[in-house]
């Protein structure tokens, strides 16, 4: 029997933090990126906030969970150790019925975190140590496992260190052997510039759907205004999900765009978990056979309701 989706993607524990801008000016940080930092550096800023929330994270696995929210039937595959972080990440996935086939390894790197600064302006600056899930690699990835999925659902992120471009590639090897439809977040437009010419070719060569936003997209692109993006999109013939804040969502398909409204709410508190699930809603309607236009309405309804509270987690 064909099973649904299966999510892979660096296992990250989210440390949530409410800051003000000068905190962003004072350590440097630019607001809206995600920056890599060390072990010591992730222990130093732990200690010296006042944490909000501690809750498991990870992109794809932000996506993952919004899919279990949603009754469907998700599997993610991250690297975890048999830390404090790890036992939090495994518990959570675990108790919103997300499968994890991963048993913990005694590497000696530790489970991996990030900590999310929130400023007034409900925007997220996040700091992220990877740890032992940027050792997520080729063999971690058992083809008799993932053989019967219908969607591969993989983040940007996982070009940014250790092993893990590697194990994207095979993972790409093995989804077109086994007929599996391959789907990508770009993660950030910081990630974005870092592998752009990777990722056009990825697009291009690979993969079946893309998810970004609409700086991503003109990133990715090289272009000054979403307009001009799409019009050279429209030749590619892959489906691209594109979101746009409070002007709604854009997928094209075929030639044709399709657009749909977003979804108006009273008060932002949190843009964390915006895009991740945006794309858990688009993903399972795609999954059910809906129409692209339902795939994006329930894509928006999803990330109306994650930016209302703390965090990236709805159950």
């Amino acid at each position: 029997m064909s099973k649904k989706i299966l999510g892979i993607g660096n296992a990250i524990v989210d440390v949530f933090v409410k800051v003000d801008d000068n905190f962003l000016s004072k350590n440097k940080l630019i607001k809206g990126s995600m920056k890599l930092i060390e072990k010591s550096e992730f222990e130093n800023l732990k200690n010296t906030i006042k944490i909000e929330k501690i809750e498991a994270g990870g992109s794809v696995a932000n996506t993952m969970a919004g899919i279990a929210y949603l009754k469907g039937d998700p599997s993610f595959i991250g690297k975890i150790n048999s830390d404090e972080f790890g036992k939090i990440y495994k518990k959570s996935l675990e108790k919103i019925n997300v499968n994890f086939p991963y048993s913990e390894r005694g590497e000696n790197l530790s489970t991996g975190g990030s900590i999310i600064f929130i400023t007034p302006d409900s925007e997220r600056t996040m700091c992220t140590y990877l740890g032992i899930s940027s050792r997520l690699a080729k063999k971690d990835i058992n083809e008799d496992y993932i053989k019967d999925y219908e969607i591969i659902f993989l983040e940007g992120y996982l070009w940014d260190k250790g092993m893990s471009e590697e194990m994207f590639k095979h993972v790409i090897n093995l989804a077109k052997k086994n007929g599996i439809k391959i789907a990508m977040s770009l993660s950030d437009i910081f990630c974005v510039t870092r592998h752009r010419e990777d990722f056009f070719k990825l697009l291009k060569n690979d993969l079946n759907i893309l998810i970004g936003n609409e700086n991503e997209i003109n990133e990715l692109m090289q272009k000054k205004n979403l307009l001009d993006s799409m019009n050279e999109l429209k030749n590619i013939n892959k489906l691209i999900i594109i979101t746009r804040s409070e002007n709604g969502s854009v997928a094209i398909l075929n030639n044709e765009i399709i657009n749909c409204e977003s979804v108006k709410v009273k008060k932002v508190l949190d843009l964390t978990g915006a895009g991740d699930l945006f794309a858990a809603g688009f993903l399972k309607e795609y999954l059910d056979k809906s129409n692209i236009k339902k795939c994006l309405q329930t894509g928006s309804k999803l990330a109306a309701k994650i930016i209302q509270k703390i965090g990236a987690r709805l159950n």
